[in-house]
């Protein structure tokens, strides 16, 4: 033997070994149970010297402090926002409505119509660039403000700025910039648990699962999806599998969506048709796709980052840079209609038509680059619906080909449309799982959901292939960093 021990006297040793661990676990049990005994006869003695009210009082904070208590405020929290969210959203619809039927005006009106039409956009172009320069939290999507909140790297003011982050995306978005609204409404969440926490005295880790719940209650009220809003949570904003992020983050989501659900239904938010799962034979064209948005995914990350950098190499002053994307957007409007706004018609209209294949090369491009040029100005606005169409578009492009070369049928066109939704988004994002169930609740096809899963996968290994980061991330850093699109703020002393 190497120690020169006997084999018994090791067996001995490692014996006591064991039998002091198991002291100390029976010492610390013995402790344990003796506090609590303690903290019980000190609640039992404070009730019985105590008067009426502190009788009542007590049992209260002692309950406020459970558990329970923090699930029931994300609960209200969740039903806060979801009615917040409910007036973004018809607020929206009612712009698309007004705009759609401005520009149908505008094609046999007098000339002077469509200059008073351009002067009303950069006026409003100029409210955002001012809005912008005052509050430069309410700028761009709004995730990587929530994210950097929750790190403890930037400061959130709920209360100047939750109606400022309203009236910014609605008038954005409604004047037809490629943005989306899925951003705004996870920023509006987070607003609106920061303004329900200063009633409320929270620790830290409470504060941050309810602001990160109510963040997910903003992505479930966007987009009638609380398990993507769950998941999105936990895998993107990086709050943490503990139960307690877990239970918040699903009650703020699930009463968001019912508020959303009773204004606009219980259905998925885009009216595709019943889609039959794709065949094993398709299954090497479905990876095909995951190496396209994989590659495409990267170049439209590539496009916001150099937008940005434009605007600023432009020297254009931030109080005139969303006027630009606001002129770019009237001959938009009257050539090509679908370019223009988030996207959603977009989609739809893709899952009913079938263009061909030289417009939706066409369509993309056009999307990709205004996107960027509209999110490159620091107005507010998301990014998520222009890219979920880019993904659209380049799903439809390849069933195409597909279609013309005789691989696959006309109707399995809609099947690489919407595999192509959730191949960006793995791209875009690096949050595969939350694509997933993103586009299965959106679309209602859950038979879908092992080629979503290739599709996905296929994506984000391809960008890990090409190094290419998650978009918010970078955004983050650069927020940090002092670039645009918005400044850091001195750190908060406690959340």
């Amino acid at each position: 033997m190497v120690s020169g021990r006997r084999p018994g006297e090791v067996r001995g040793s490692y014996s006591s070994v064991r039998v002091f661990v198991v002291k100390i676990y029976f010492y610390a049990f013995i402790r344990r149970r003796a506090r609590l005994a303690l903290s019980a006869k000190i609640v039992h003695s404070s009730l019985g010297m105590a008067g009426p009210l502190e009788k009542i009082a007590l049992p209260i904070q002692l309950g406020y402090r459970s558990r329970l208590a923090v699930i029931i405020e994300s609960i209200v929290i969740g039903f806060i926002t979801g009615f917040i969210i409910v007036f973004f959203r018809v607020s929206l619809v009612k712009a698309e409505e007004l705009r759609r039927r401005f520009y149908t005006f505008l094609v046999g009106a007098p000339f002077y119509w469509i200059l008073l039409w351009a002067l009303l956009l950069a006026l409003a172009g100029l409210f955002l660039g001012w809005t912008a320069k005052k509050r430069p939290m309410v700028k761009g999507s709004g995730i990587p403000q929530v994210k950097g909140y929750l790190t403890r790297q930037m400061v959130l003011e709920w209360a100047p700025e939750l109606p400022l982050k309203l009236v910014t995306g609605i008038l954005g978005l409604g004047a037809g910039l490629s943005l989306g609204r899925e951003g705004p409404s996870i920023l509006i969440g987070a607003y609106v648990g920061l303004g329900v926490l200063t009633l409320f005295r929270r620790p830290y880790a409470e504060r941050r699962s309810l602001v990160s719940a109510a963040a997910a209650a903003g992505m479930a009220a966007a987009f009638n999806a609380p398990l993507a809003g769950v998941l999105f949570s936990i895998e993107e904003l990086q709050c943490g599998f503990s139960a307690l992020n877990i239970a918040c983050a699903m009650g703020a989501s699930m009463a968001a969506d019912t508020v959303a659900g009773f204004f606009f239904g219980l259905g998925p938010i885009f009216d595709f048709r019943y889609v039959d799962a794709l065949a094993l034979g398709s299954l090497p064209w479905v990876v095909l796709l995951g190496i396209f948005c994989g590659l495409l995914g990267a170049l439209f990350k590539r496009s916001l980052y150099c937008s940005l950098n434009l605007y600023d190499r432009l020297r254009v002053p931030p109080l005139v840079r969303p006027v630009l994307p606001l002129l770019v957007s009237i001959p938009l409007g009257f050539f090509f209609y679908d370019i223009t706004g988030g996207g959603h018609s977009l989609i739809e209209a893709l899952s009913r038509e079938q263009p061909a294949l030289g417009m939706i090369a066409l369509l993309f491009l056009g999307k990709l680059l205004f996107t960027a040029f509209c999110y490159g100005s620091g107005t507010s606005g998301g990014i998520f619906l222009p890219f979920l169409s880019c993904g659209a578009l380049t799903g439809a492009a390849l069933g195409v080909f597909l279609n013309m070369a005789g691989f696959i049928e006309t109707a399995r066109n809609v099947n690489f449309m919407i595999l192509g939704m959730a191949g960006f988004f793995a791209a875009v994002v690096k949050a595969p799982v939350t694509g997933i169930i993103l586009i299965l609740e959106m679309s209602g096809n859950f038979n879908q959901l092992g080629s979503l899963v290739l599709v996905s996968l296929s994506a984000f290994v391809t960008t890990e292939v090409i190094v290419s980061r998650p978009v918010y991330a970078v955004l983050l850093e650069r927020a940090l960093a002092g670039k645009r699109p918005f400044p850091a703020r001195k750190r908060p002393a406690a959340l």
